[in-house]
């Protein structure tokens, strides 16, 4: 089969009963077919990852720079809220 430019290999799977409804429901949310939602999730998971250049990288950092300023607490005070047990000073040594 051929598709736009794509050849596409058909196959046939089972899904559970709940499996298809998240899907049929997903497709309605969407506007994507089944078929396009399986592919994304294949992709998603098993696709190679490409990693960020440098300009990504440097793009990603200025674009996220200050996000935590207005948080009521520092970074090292949330770890310990979430970890509890004053594990982070423990981990630094004091």
């Amino acid at each position: 089969m051929v598709y736009g430019e794509y050849i596409m290999q058909r196959t046939q799977i089972y899904l559970t009963e709940e499996q298809g409804h998240l899907l049929k429901s997903r497709s309605r949310a969407t506007g994507c077919t089944v078929s396009e939602l399986i592919r994304a999730a294949i992709d998603g998971v098993y696709a190679p990852r490409h990693e960020l250049t440098t300009a990504d990288r440097i793009r990603l950092a200025r674009r996220t720079a200050g996000a935590w300023k207005e948080f009521p607490e520092t970074g090292a005070e949330y770890v310990e809220r979430i970890r509890g047990s004053r594990r982070l000073s423990r981990t630094m040594g004091r």
